[in-house]
């Protein structure tokens, strides 16, 4: 595992403590805060430091130490100009990295324009995932990467015998096979051989463009 890192998450609604739920079962150091007294119930079986306060209050950030954290992240509900209030304070506490979760278009603009290292629009993403997943069959995964970068699984099928070599599906389709599991099995072999012949129980996981990635034979 990675080094472990601080971070500081301000507001604890869905997004916020889900987030931090999952930052400590990879290990790192969480501190919540949130303004509600319910979320912050709901969060101290979970994290070791949780602090009823107001994360718009900059002494109160610096009584917590957040300017030391390795990242702070905000999360304060639907308050736009909360947020923005939280960001301009930890900007001026010299908080290296602030990431951000937007409520709207133009509240991420305004974020961008504020020098914001990171800001997620999670229900734009999730329905642009959800819409990728409805019109691609076999979509494992979409990647924001500047363009429809997809990963998609695809059984053997007819490819069966033949191997990543005789494929040549980079050439071929623009794609790569970054693994193969055993279907009905979760356990992934990744980078696999490309002088391997493909067995009829292989399913391949590929990465490529979806433009790319919908041009390939059917199993």
């Amino acid at each position: 595992m990675s080094d472990k890192i601080e971070v500081g998450v301000i507001g604890l609604g869905k997004f916020g403590l889900e987030l931090a739920l999952n930052l400590r079962k990879l290990g790192h150091n969480v501190v919540g805060v949130d303004t509600g007294e319910e979320r912050v119930k709901a969060a101290k079986p979970f994290l070791a430091q949780v602090f009823q306060a107001d994360g718009t209050d900059q002494q109160t950030l610096e009584q917590l130490s957040f300017q030391d954290f390795d990242y702070v992240v905000v999360s304060t509900g639907d308050s736009m100009e909360a947020s923005i209030l939280v960001v301009l304070n930890l900007q001026e506490m010299g908080v290296n990295k602030i990431w951000v979760k937007a409520i709207s278009e133009a509240h991420k603009k305004v974020l961008k324009k504020m020098g914001v290292d990171f800001v997620v629009f999670p229900e734009h993403f999730a329905a642009k995932q959800l819409a990728h997943k409805l019109s691609t069959p076999g979509m494992i995964e979409y990647l924001s990467m500047g363009h429809d970068v997809l990963i998609k699984e695809r059984e053997a099928g007819d490819w069966t015998g033949k191997t990543l070599i005789d494929l040549n599906l980079t050439n071929n389709y623009q794609v790569q096979v970054i693994a193969i599991r055993k279907n009905g099995s979760e356990e992934l072999d990744f980078v696999p051989k490309a002088n391997q012949p493909l067995g009829s129980n292989d399913v391949l996981i590929l990465i490529g463009a979806r433009e790319n990635l919908i041009k390939l034979p059917d199993s």
